[in-house]
């Protein structure tokens, strides 16, 4: 009976353990260049594989822009040479950026997308985590996929919801371009979604009790609050804008807490913070 409590209690234990994974946004190859070519996004993102293979995360999400010009061929090939090379014991959660679907989407780009790099949005679970991954330019830009559009957020409101039943302790939103960069009222920019759509997404998140949302896009590494949602911008493995780096974020995940960090690229940890 005294082995049975302890076998019990040693995997109660470890199913409540602490879990980090990384978040990587932005390889963006061509970008450095304008689309001739892409040496500068090999080396970053090489070096940031290299990384995580080092440091050993439970799962790797890219955050979208993983190639500069939608449809490009040597730059999609370039990705996925590179992504080839995470250890496969990391799982690799990739999405799409209004650079891989272009910034108005059609049914053609879509169905390009998804021949090349899998689903455009689907959900997973890592512990105790609720991971939801998203298009966002079917928010920022639906005009030409409305369909889609429509199909994607009953899809998120039912996927909330499922996370919400399964007892999830932490639900988190996964997605390229964010919602808005410093408040959740300022005005639309190339940065942030449509008033009348961003509205209709917080109003979600807020509904099914979200508490952090993880974005790229910007460039930059940024912060943000509406009320108790946490709206985090990563910044760029690939080429930097407005005074930020090239770097990663790291984030260790408890059952009460979720922890994170933007690292540039000459301050990586030697090991995963606990």
């Amino acid at each position: 009976m005294n082995l049975r409590r302890i076998v019990f209690a040693a995997m109660f234990a470890g199913g409540l353990s602490a879990q980090t994974f990384i978040q990587m946004s932005d390889p963006q190859f061509g970008m450095y260049t304008k689309d001739k070519e892409f040496d500068h996004e090999t080396a970053n993102f090489e070096f940031a594989v290299a990384t995580a293979n080092r440091l050993k995360p439970a799962f790797v999400v890219i955050t979208g822009d993983l190639v500069n010009k939608a449809g490009d061929e040597p730059q999609i090939a370039e990705f996925h040479r590179i992504a080839k090379k995470f250890d496969p014991s990391i799982k690799l959660y990739v999405m799409p950026g209004n650079h891989d679907v272009g910034n108005e989407p059609t049914p053609e780009s879509l169905a390009k997308y998804r021949e090349r790099f899998g689903p455009d949005y689907f959900a997973f679970r890592s512990g105790d985590i609720a991971g939801i991954v998203l298009n966002s330019s079917l928010y920022k830009a639906p005009g030409k996929v409305l369909d889609e559009a429509a199909k994607m957020e009953a899809w998120f409101k039912a996927e909330l919801e499922k996370a919400k039943q399964s007892g999830a302790r932490h639900i988190l939103v996964f997605q390229h371009i964010p919602p808005f960069v410093k408040d959740p009222a300022e005005p639309v920019t190339y940065d942030s979604y449509p008033l009348e759509g961003r509205a209709r997404y917080l109003k979600l998140l807020h509904e099914y009790g979200v508490k952090l949302i993880f974005n790229g896009h910007y460039h930059a590494s940024a912060e943000s609050r509406d009320g108790d949602l946490e709206n985090i911008i990563t910044g760029p493995v690939g080429q930097p804008l407005k005074g930020g780096k090239s770097g990663m974020r790291i984030v260790t995940v408890t059952p009460d807490t979720v922890k994170h960090k933007y690292y540039d690229f000459g301050e990586l940890p030697d090991t995963l913070p606990r």
